[in-house]
Parts: C-alpha cells; structure tokens; sequence
C-alpha cells in the first residue's frame, strides 16, 4: 500500500473524559465515539504543560517540534524541524485551516497550501479574524478579515474543500485542521445552544467552590469566567455550554470524515483526534488548564486507519508529542536525531502495551521562569501522582492514589503510610526535571 495520507483534527480546550462512548460525562459525542469504535483509544495521553497562560501555545509548539516543554520556546526555532515541513519536504502535500497560534513564519515552513487561518489565540466564535493562505508567507496584517460564520463550520468547510480536490490526486497528503472550539466563549449556534439543561448537568466528583489553596492562577482571565465561590448554578450552566460546543464540533467533524469517505479517501487515510490540553469548569475550583490536575493535562486521543486496531483501548501513558515521531514513521520520513518524542507505533501494533513510566508535568506562567513567580510541577507513575505547588516561596504537596481516586480528591501527602511514596516520587521528579531542562531543578 502507498504511503499513508493523514488528517490531523485538534480541538481547544477539550478534556479528555468528555466523550460520551467513555461513560465519564454526558457530552454527545457520535462521531467521536464512532470513531474509537474504528480505531484506537489512548486513555492515558497528556501534555507535558506550559510555559504560559495561553497553554496552547507550547502544547501545539511540542506537538509540531517533538520537543519537550523547556525546549519549546515561542516562537519555533528555525532550527527545529517541524512535522509538516518534514513531511512537506519528504513528498507530501501539506494543508491546514483554522488555528495556528505559533506565529506566520513557522506557519510558512509548514503548509503548501491552507484555507482559512487563524493566527491569534482566542476569539468571539461567530468573528474570527482570518487569513487566506498565502504563498509567499508574508500574511501581512492588512490582509486579515472577519470569516463569515462560526468558526468551526468556517474550518470545516475549508477541510471539505481541500478533501474534495484529493479525489483525483495520487500525492499523499498531511491535511491539519485546528479548531477554536471548545474554548470560550461558549456559543454554541441553535440548536446546539440549548441542547443540555443546565439543571440536569451532574457535578462531578471533584467540583469545589473554590481550589482549597492559591495556586497562583486566581486572577488571570480563565477563572474570571466564573465568580468566587463557583456556585453551583453558574457551573452547571457553564458545562451545559460546553457540552453544546463539544456537540456540535462533533457534528462538524462527522461532515469532514463523511467527504474523506465519500471522496474513496478513507482506506488510506490515518485520522487523528486530539486537543491541545483539557480544561476544569468547576473541577477543583478551578476555570481554566493552568493547573496540573489530569482534567487539564490529559486530552483526548483517538486513531484510526490502516495498520490501527479498531475498537481498541490502550491506557499507556503518553505525550501528545510523541505523535511527532509516530507519523513521521508511518510516512517513511527518517526522524530527527534530537526528536524528544517517544514513537507510539508499537502500541498501535500491539507489540507493546505499555510507553512511559513516569509523566512529568509543568506549569509556569512566562516561559524563562523570573525568579519568585509561581509554578508547579508533578510526577505521575502507574499509580500514584504528586504535585508541587510553590507561590511566594511557600511549597505545597499533594498526593493522589489515582488507582482508587482518579478524580483527585483525596489528598494523601501527609499520611504516615504513604511516606515512602513520596520521598520515591520526589526523588524521580527531581531526576525528570534535570532530564527536561527544567529552569527551577535542584
């Protein structure tokens, strides 16, 4: 068989417990859980975390240059070969709408081609300042307008287009469509704006009115979107909204799988489906994905093509940029010698059914880390997850036994049974933070 071709979908702000086929929460999800009934499902995918407020940012820079966080400085080096370059150098027709958020030049080395794009972070969802695509990579200011639609239907509709033109193509090809939703403002168009009833949204487990100690994150805009103390109301409105986001962004995608199909392009087409981080909505207190609680860090990852086990669950646990080195095999592109990422393949060939064994976590706010800012940083094993909290100098530990307590509501840090535990997973935290170059290692 030829070279495989590739559509990649991201969303924004999408957890990875919010697909209904994974019984966890009540967002309807069909075109999502169809596709894990076809392909592969990661339970265990994260982020590595973020240098700033805006966690998309080094997400999709780490996804894009295999590289871990403290490596990912904005924006991407020229030295860092990036995924669609490789794959654009190595004979692949490269494509992509909807958001980029890593500047226009990194942009340019990547794509042949593009529909609408977005370079900024967030947006109002029916008003999304964009750009064509242009061919000399300039993408001056004066060139951007107002796409005319919401935004997830204006991405979509890109996509469809480009697929249609593949038909009759013989090239193989990277298609990347990068969506605004599900993050705020959460708008989603009839009849998807009333789809759920707030009143019968289920609280999760983990749901405070606020996070039980500062962690440094109180007053940047993503927990502004809620007062204090979340009440209960509020919150359930705020995932009823969500849920109707996530709902029609489904829709949405099922309309792009529909032409790949419809255009005899599915045999040979791995689909990717991932997000860029999670999100909280009430989950700890806490708005927003600056945080290092697996609401925020773990994301959705699902797979499906050929040479993909279909109905398929693996809960080894990865990175989102370990997919870097991953399709750059399945395209037959030699990877970088200084690749950071961790193929995935033999997961997905079921020669193997288990990938990292620790998960190294970070949150900061600036990248470069000024003395006394706040951060934090954890460890997570097969079982076990321990954060470090520090704001004004003053450290906080927790510990989760996530086996037994998966939401992350029973902190276990100063129990006498579980000191060794912990004095074991600060040890492999420190070793991981010299290991990533991290700014604030001991």
């Amino acid at each position: 068989m030829s070279r495989p071709n590739f559509l990649f979908i991201i969303a924004d702000d999408h957890r990875h417990s919010a697909i209904s086929a994974l019984g966890i929460e009540a967002a309807q999800t069909p075109t999502l859980d169809q596709l894990l009934a076809e392909g592969t499902g990661f339970t265990q995918a994260h982020i590595m975390g973020s240098t700033s407020g805006a966690v998309c940012m080094p997400s999709r820079g780490m996804l894009m240059s295999g590289q871990h966080l403290f490596d990912t400085p904005d924006p991407l080096p020229d030295d860092a070969p990036l995924l669609p370059e490789l794959l654009w150098a190595n004979g692949y027709a490269t494509f992509a709408t909807g958001k980029w958020h890593n500047r226009s030049g990194s942009f340019a080395r990547c794509f042949a081609d593009g529909g609408k794009i977005f370079f900024g972070g967030m947006s109002d969802q029916y008003a999304v300042p964009v750009q064509d695509f242009d061919p000399s990579g300039v993408y001056a200011a004066e060139d951007r307008y107002i796409a005319d639609g919401f935004s997830t239907t204006v991405f979509a509709d890109e996509m469809i287009g480009f697929l249609d033109a593949q038909a009759s193509e013989a090239q193989p090809f990277f298609a990347y469509i990068s969506l605004t939703s599900p993050h705020d403002p959460r708008t989603p168009p009839a009849p998807y704006d009333n789809m759920y009833d707030p009143a019968a949204i289920a609280l999760s487990p983990n749901y405070a009115p606020e996070h039980p100690f500062d962690i440094g994150v109180r007053d940047i805009r993503d927990e502004l979107l809620a007062g204090y103390p979340r009440g209960e109301n509020e919150i359930r409105q705020h995932i009823a909204d969500y849920y109707g986001m996530i709902s029609h962004q489904d829709m949405e995608i099922g309309r792009i799988l529909a032409t790949l199909s419809a255009n005899g392009l599915s045999e040979n087409t791995i689909i990717v489906y991932t997000a860029d981080h999670g999100l909280g909505v009430g989950q700890h207190g806490l708005m927003g994905k600056q945080n290092l609680y697996d609401h925020s860090m773990r994301i959705p990852l699902i797979m499906r093509g050929p040479g993909i086990a279909a109905g398929a669950r693996c809960d080894a646990r990865l990175y989102l940029h370990d997919l870097y080195p991953t399709l750059l095999e399945r395209a037959s592109v030699p990877v970088p010698e200084a690749c950071a990422g961790q193929s995935i393949n033999s997961l997905l060939e079921g020669s193997r059914d288990s990938h990292r064994d620790v998960i190294f976590s970070a949150y900061q706010g600036l990248f470069g880390h000024p003395g006394g800012a706040p951060y934090q940083r954890s460890i997570k094993d097969q079982r076990h997850k321990l954060i470090l909290t520090m704001v004004a100098g003053a450290e906080t530990w927790q510990l989760f036994d996530l086996e037994a307590d998966p939401w992350e509501t029973n902190d276990l840090v100063d129990s006498a049974d579980h000191a060794e535990i912990v004095m074991r997973l600060k040890d492999i935290l420190r070793l991981q933070q010299r290991r990533v170059n991290d700014p604030v290692a001991q």
